[in-house]
């Protein structure tokens, strides 16, 4: 049942960082914290995923900091947040002995919920801290969380 709860926690972490999420579990399973060498989603075990996903991952770390980046919530970027949040669900839940299907569908609503809170948290606290400073704050709470929660599955 603890999976469950891992696999939306992830798709959370994705909709605070969309590339975040599949990095740390690209990450999770070079360091053999997550089993998936096999199957559909083996392409996480594969040492070009790891790099592209981490390269992604820390363009958006600092892309996040520009002003002309769109909203997380629009289509564009949501969408993207239910894909990966889905994926990295799937992939937790492989790796853990449960369904990919619950998995995925929890990832992706995971995604949902971390890409509206992430906004809500944003704008509720801009006039009391700086953009960045709040920023640098998800930061420390996608890929901390991410990390954690792939340590665990």
């Amino acid at each position: 049942m603890v999976i469950l709860f891992y696999t939306l926690l992830i798709g959370c972490v994705c909709g605070l960082r969309s590339m975040t999420a599949p990095a740390v579990v690209a990450w999770g399973t070079h360091l053999g914290w997550l089993h998936l060498h096999t199957g559909l989603l083996a392409f996480f075990a594969h040492k070009i995923s790891l790099i592209i996903f981490s390269v992604f991952a820390i363009g958006e770390l600092i892309a996040d900091k520009l002003p002309f980046i769109p909203a997380r919530t629009q289509a564009g970027p949501l969408a993207v947040r239910v894909i990966f949040g889905a994926l990295c669900g799937a992939a937790l839940c492989v790796s853990g002995a449960a369904s990919p299907l619950v998995g995925a569908v929890l990832g992706g609503v995971g995604g949902v919920g971390g890409a509206f809170a992430g906004y809500a948290y944003r704008r509720s606290l801009a006039s009391t801290l700086p953009d960045w400073v709040l920023a640098l704050l998800e930061d420390l709470v996608a890929v901390g969380g991410g990390f954690l929660l792939v340590s665990q599955g």
